[in-house]
């Protein structure tokens, strides 16, 4: 049993597709979908509801706050049903087929983390540019006075235990855009993570 959830903003070409590719790669495990819209302003929230009518997995919440990519992820986990929670990103920059295999792993061998991790240190990466790269290697040398057993405490890829985020909710601080290294630095017990390599795509429209 798997909550999946995908903050978006103003993603009205990815919703259907995205939510298609899952539904593909997961024919064999229980699982829910659930966007959270953080206030968009393009036709997002119609793709929801029309989704919503059509889908039984389909959970999407329609947020009216200020924006945040962290608390629209906190405000998916309280909803979720499931206790693995999965978070990801809804610009297809996440490929789905990696879902099923850290899934697995995760459930196979009890770990608190799976992260799917960007191979950061090499170049060329194809769905990351040379500044978003070197700015991510700039924050995690910053993180690494922490004692973080990822190679990539920035990934918007990752599942974990919802115990972790109900256990210490008053101790995250709880904005921007950083969920994961607020989890793992913020989390009062140690942690047991483990890294999946994923290439990761290109933006769905870019050139």
């Amino acid at each position: 049993k798997l909550s999946i959830i995908i903050p978006v903003l103003n993603e009205e070409e990815n919703i259907a597709t995205l939510t298609q590719k899952i539904n593909f790669c997961l024919k064999k495990i229980k699982y829910e979908i659930i966007f959270v819209d953080d206030n968009s302003s393009d036709h997002s929230k119609k793709i929801l509801k029309n989704l919503e009518k059509k889908f039984k997995f389909f959970n999407p919440i329609f947020r009216n706050k200020k924006r945040d990519l962290t608390q629209s992820c906190f405000d998916g986990i309280k909803k979720s049903n499931f206790n693995t929670i999965l978070i990801m990103d809804g610009d297809m920059q996440h490929d789905p087929k990696y879902i099923l295999k850290m899934y697995k792993m995760y459930i196979k061998n009890n770990f608190d983390f799976v992260i799917g991790a960007r191979p950061l240190f090499k170049r060329h990466n194809q769905g990351l540019s040379e500044f978003r790269r070197f700015a991510s290697i700039l924050l995690i040398n910053l993180f690494s006075i922490f004692d973080i057993k990822t190679k990539d405490p920035m990934s918007g890829f990752f599942i974990f235990n919802k115990k972790i985020y109900t256990k210490n909710k008053k101790r995250f601080f709880g904005k921007g855009f950083k969920i994961l290294a607020d989890l793992l630095i913020h989390s009062q017990d140690k942690v047991n993570v483990k890294d999946i390599e994923i290439k990761f795509k290109r933006r769905f429209g870019d050139k």
